[in-house]
């Protein structure tokens, strides 16, 4: 079982054991783990020779390829996306339908190393890859993702505005009304990565409703609903410890964050708020609301 310990700044679910003091009720599905012996020896083959004996033969495992040097260069295909031009996916097809050169020269071949002095060209432009940036902002209400709101909403573009010079973008959409956690950065392969539907980071939003929460309809949530003939799983889901029944939290894995105002609406509640408090390992401590901050190496490194 899990709960939701409310800390100032802090909000993280944790799992009831023999550490934890006491918790509120939780719901949730035990995570099953499996491990693979990769140290295994192969035993000895046994087979005749050429006149007939016996004898066994050894098997030498080959040694592991190493990685790359650094030094040797960058794949072409990083290269790319590390100028924030594509993905490594989408700068594979332009490389194989020959829009690339390297020196002047079209290069079709994938896994091409970059050298250091070499001048790419990507579909008619120079390329000059970007410093990776990673920027995590607690966002406000009346600031929207989308670009396409006209004037009545200001974009959350406006609120990390000489944070970088790199060309950032939001991960994941937030609506107007959504508070909390949306992190920015200029790394494509990172926001396709984060976008898509079978990614497995978490995501932690406390939820406000207009009423208290059933425990009936907690659990309906609980062991998954079908809404518009989908079935839709959250991880976990929790009253929160020392607040009205009406206050909840949410843990699923959706990049979508209108799921979670679907699963309650569909149940009969308004959703009064939603505020991210946790993405993929970061949490609010130490970021006001507004604000916003440079991930630490030891963060940009989960």
């Amino acid at each position: 079982q899990f709960k939701i310990t409310c800390i100032p700044g802090i909000y993280t679910m944790s799992r009831n054991d023999n550490k934890g003091k006491g918790a509120s009720k939780g719901h949730g599905k035990n995570a099953k783990f499996k491990s693979n012996d990769r140290n295994s020896v192969s035993k000895p083959r046994v087979g005749k020779s050429r006149v007939g004996l016996v004898k066994p033969e050894v098997i030498t495992p080959k040694p592991a390829k190493k990685k790359q040097d650094v030094v040797n260069g960058i794949r072409l295909n990083k290269y790319i996306a590390n100028s924030g031009a594509c993905s490594r996916r989408d700068a594979d097809i332009y490389i194989q339908s020959g829009n690339v050169k390297v020196n002047g020269i079209p290069v079709t071949e994938m896994g091409y190393l970059v050298k250091p002095g070499d001048v790419v060209n990507f579909d008619g432009a120079t390329l000059t890859p970007e410093k990776k940036e990673y920027i995590l902002l607690n966002k406000p209400k009346n600031f929207t993702t989308a670009l396409d709101e006209g004037q009545e909403y200001r974009n959350v573009l406006e609120l990390v505005k000489g944070s970088t010079s790199a060309k950032i973008g939001p991960i994941g959409r937030m609506d107007k009304n959504t508070t909390g956690l949306l992190l920015f950065t200029n790394d494509t392969d990172m926001i396709r990565k984060f976008t898509l539907p079978n990614q497995k980071s978490s995501k932690i939003y406390q939820v406000s409703l207009d009423k208290n929460l059933k425990f009936d309809d907690l659990e309906k949530i609980s062991k998954g609903l079908t809404i518009d003939g989908h079935k839709v799983f959250v991880q976990e889901i929790s009253y929160i410890e020392n607040e009205p029944k009406s206050e909840i939290g949410l843990q699923l894995k959706s990049p979508n964050v209108k799921v979670v105002r679907t699963i309650f609406e569909h149940l009969g509640y308004d959703v009064l708020r939603i505020d991210r408090v946790a993405f993929a390992g970061l949490t609010k401590k130490n970021l006001p609301r507004g604000n916003w901050r440079f991930l630490t190496e030891q963060e940009m490194k989960k």
